[in-house]
This record gives structure tokens, C-alpha cells and sequence, in this order.
């Protein structure tokens, strides 16, 4: 077992929670991204905080899967959506949801996109006016992904993702989500972006500098920073994911 100390806030929620005898809700299927970049350095942004969950704490990308994201099928590239279910242990629908809900939040929240024009390619500069209108549109959701990828003449590119972990929030929590964590290498050309709206600061930062303590942070984001810091590189860290099982849930307690 691996103890971390919760921010007193979140500590008193849990002391509560098992004092009334209260009832958890059922998690919500959500993807998140650790983007890297070279020298070995990791993205978080700062939730808001007004944010009903995690406000305040920096995270990585990410977010729940949306039910449109199951309709991206054609414009697909890298391992198919069954080979992703294989991997995951999950119907290949939902395998295919939360593949898309990670790239998908990746550039709703970073301005990063993991696509191509086909599997060889992935586009370049996205920080456009033409893009942001797109990213804003997928926020509001009045534009689904399968939709923005057909328009753009665009395929998911499935295999910039390395699945590295699972996650399920504790049972004290209001908001509760089963979550599903990748890796991933900033495309070349690609530059991240203050995207506002559900963050306040974002930082890009060596992993083990970002888990020494100086970020508030959910035990979920300081173990996995951990995690990754000790494959000491990018090529390191993705290499080793292929030998965890990402569909293995870790249930803090």
C-alpha cells in the first residue's frame, strides 16, 4: 500500500462521508493525457477554482467521455478499436469512447492534436483562428469529434497513445470517475497553448520536479508523475508502458 496525505479539505470530505454512512455514486468513464516533451518535461494545467471536482489542483488533460465519441469509426488510424478493447478489457464501443475522449480532451484542453491526414502524417501548427473556432465549438459541445475529423479531412491517430494506468475516484467523492491514463509525445510542429476557460496556469515541467511537492495535486497525478519520472525519458516511459496492464483499477481508499 501507498500512503499520500490528502489536502485537509478533501480529508475532512472523507472523515464526513464515512461518518454518515454516506452511498457512493457510480464513477463516469473519463480518459486523461500525460503529454511530454523534450527534454523529459510533462504539461499540467490548473483547474479553476470554481471546478465542482479538483478545483484548484493541477492535473493533465483530460476529461469525461462524451457519447458522440463512439461515432469516430472510419476516420481511425494506429491499433483498431478492437485491438484497443483487447488491450483495455472493454467492449470495442467503449474501448473506441475513451480512445477518442483522450484525444479529443487532449486538444479541447492543451490545443494539441493527436490526428493526421492519414497514418504516416500528423498535422502540424493548429493554433489558428479556423482551429480555435473548432476547439470552442467542441467544448460547447455543438460539434462532435467524428463530425470535426470528417470536416478537416482527418484520422484519429490511435497509436501517439500509450495506455499507462486506471484510476477510479474513492468512494467519498461527490463526483466519482473510472479513468483512463495515457501517454503521449508532443507531435513536432505542435505547441501548447493557455486555452483558459477550465484552467487558470498551466506549466510544462520535469516529472519528478512536478511531483516534488510544489503543485497541489490528487494522489492520481503525483503517483503517475512519479511513474513516469523514474523511466528517466519519453522513449523510456513508453517503452515501459508495454508492460503494465492499463486496465488493472487502482481504488484509493
Amino acid at each position: 500500500m501507498v500512503e499520500f496525505r490528502l489536502p485537509p479539505a478533501l480529508a475532512e470530505q472523507a472523515r464526513r462521508f464515512a461518518a454518515e454512512g454516506g452511498v457512493p455514486v457510480e464513477p463516469r468513464l473519463a480518459s486523461t493525457v500525460v503529454l511530454l516533451r523534450e527534454p523529459f518535461e510533462v504539461y499540467l494545467l490548473r483547474r479553476v477554482p470554481t471546478m465542482a471536482f479538483a478545483a484548484s489542483m493541477y492535473v493533465f488533460p483530460g476529461g469525461g467521455v462524451d457519447p458522440r465519441d463512439a461515432a469516430v469509426q472510419p476516420d481511425w488510424a494506429g491499433p483498431s478499436p478492437a485491438q484497443w478493447a483487447a488491450r483495455l478489457r472493454l467492449e470495442e464501443s467503449v474501448a473506441r469512447s475513451v480512445v477518442c475522449a483522450a484525444v479529443r480532451e487532449v486538444f479541447e484542453e492543451s490545443g494539441v492534436l493527436l490526428a493526421g491526414a492519414d497514418v504516416d502524417t500528423v498535422v502540424g501548427d493548429v493554433s489558428g483562428p479556423d482551429w480555435e473556432r473548432a476547439r470552442l465549438a467542441l467544448i460547447a459541445r455543438e460539434l462532435g469529434f467524428a463530425e470535426f475529423l470528417t470536416r478537416n479531412g482527418l484520422v484519429l491517430r490511435s497509436d501517439l497513445l500509450v495506455p499507462w494506468s486506471r484510476w477510479i475516484t474513492p468512494e467519498f467523492e461527490p463526483r466519482r470517475f473510472d479513468t483512463y491514463f495515457f501517454l503521449a509525445a508532443l507531435p513536432e510542429g505542435q505547441v501548447t497553448r493557455d486555452v483558459g476557460g477550465e484552467a487558470d496556469d498551466t506549466v510544462w515541467c520535469a516529472p519528478a520536479e512536478a511531483a516534488d511537492g510544489r503543485f497541489t495535486m490528487l494522489p492520481p497525478t503525483t503517483w503517475t508523475l512519479t511513474e513516469v519520472a523514474e523511466a528517466g525519458s519519453i522513449e523510456a516511459a513508453l517503452a515501459a508502458a508495454s508492460g503494465r496492464d492499463p486496465a488493472d483499477a487502482i481504488r484509493p481508499v
